[in-house]
């Protein structure tokens, strides 16, 4: 059962399905981006994602892409004894999201794992793989088990509505794309259409992968102002409410040392205010047509 660290903690819910309840989930999760390529210790990227689960960040990412499957080893080595705490997300490459393709690959994650289920499965970015075929093996796997959830990432605006029109279509959980505080195209018509329809968003490299927003000095003077460090305002200002006062945005970020993850928890804490969030807007924008979608 996934847990969160308190009542008021920053949260997501993913809508109830056919088969499953809704869940709701910490509003900042962990990556695995680049785990498995022998970039840090082995030992230290599964003690980080353990120690993320400790601090109540229980969403993790992966995907068949990470180190050609190394990353999902390593979450699984991180979840071993520990399965039941953690939400875990993987993704299938389009050229294996065909009808039997993506039971395979599915498997071959689970295995990598070492767990009998994902709770959410995405497919990686659009491919020639017609979607209605790619739904029926999602809904395949979700009568066998092996799935919980399915969903899609970088889908664009036209994409969603061809996934809409389609069966099945309207299932998809969570569309997870780009999106931080330099990229924030998502806003001009993505974002606004998924909120109309109660479809969460996963934003990945949210922190903008070290680029000019750390050191910004907007985003350096904030974070002063709230004694805290510069991507802490970055995660704050991606899971940020919407107008509605409702949080959709779960932000996705990796970390292996110790006081990243721990500063990544301490972000869940972090409320930016009004007076703050403006300074942010007008020292990034959002853009006022729309753009082609980011993808990294």
């Amino acid at each position: 059962m996934v847990k969160l660290l308190s009542p008021d903690t920053p949260s997501v819910t993913l809508a109830a399905t056919a088969r499953e309840p809704a869940v709701t989930l910490p509003a900042i999760g962990q990556g695995s981006w680049h785990m498995g390529e022998n970039r840090a210790p082995r030992r230290d990227e599964v003690h980080a994602l353990q120690y993320g689960l400790d601090l109540g960040m229980t969403l993790i990412d992966t995907a068949e892409m990470y180190a050609d499957g190394g990353a999902e080893k390593i979450v699984g080595e991180a979840l071993r004894g520990r399965r039941d705490e953690a939400f875990v997300v993987s993704k299938v490459y389009p050229w294996n999201a065909g009808r039997q393709d993506a039971v395979a690959a599915c498997e071959r994650s689970l295995k990598r794992l070492g767990s009998d289920y994902l709770d959410l499965y995405l497919l990686h970015w659009p491919g020639n793989v017609p979607l209605e075929e790619t739904l029926k093996a999602f809904e395949h796997l979700q009568a066998q088990g092996k799935i919980r959830r399915y969903g899609v990432s970088n889908f664009d605006i036209d994409d969603m509505h061809a996934l809409h029109s389609l069966p099945g279509g309207n299932a998809s959980a969570v569309n997870q794309v780009l999106y931080h505080l330099g990229s924030r195209g998502i806003e001009h018509s993505l974002l606004p259409w998924q909120r109309q329809h109660v479809l969460p968003t996963m934003a990945y490299c949210p922190l903008a992968q070290g680029g000019q927003e750390l050191d910004h000095p907007e985003v350096r003077a904030i974070a002063d102002t709230f004694g805290v460090t510069p991507a802490q305002v970055l995660l704050a200002w991606t899971i940020r409410p919407a107008p509605d006062g409702q949080r959709d945005v779960i932000a996705i970020s990796k970390a292996v040392q110790p006081a990243h993850v721990e500063a990544n928890a301490a972000a869940l804490a972090l409320r930016l205010d009004d007076a703050s969030l403006a300074r942010l807007d007008a020292a990034f924008p959002a853009p006022t047509r729309k753009p082609p979608l980011d993808i990294v």
